[in-house]
């Protein structure tokens, strides 16, 4: 069953092009591992300091060896989330019928 995440993230005032950057970084490598259904970033078109992820694995295992990559942590825990003011993070299973 599909493990999925979301994440929002809210740049700290003039840090948006830098956090940007880290996530251009950040998708190729992401959407290269086993394990990666779907890993699409967004950004808010009214507010370029606001940013949405959409991520799909195919297991919870698969997200665990995500958080854990080299890439995870050089763009986004040691890049990008020291320039955030803010952050979300959700994850849900697909509804499965019956």
């Amino acid at each position: 069953m599909p493990y999925v995440v979301t994440v929002k993230w809210t740049a700290k005032p003039g840090e948006a092009s830098a956090v940007a950057a880290a996530i251009d970084k950040l998708i190729p490598p992401t959407r290269a591992e086993e394990g990666v259904i779907l890993y699409q970033a967004h950004r808010d078109p009214h507010d370029d300091h606001s940013f949405f992820f959409y991520e799909q694995y195919v297991d919870e295992d698969a997200f665990r060896r995500h958080v854990e990559s080299e890439h995870a942590k050089t763009f986004g825990v040691n890049d990008a989330l020291p320039r955030l003011a803010e952050r979300e993070f959700t994850t849900y299973r697909t509804w499965e019928d019956g």
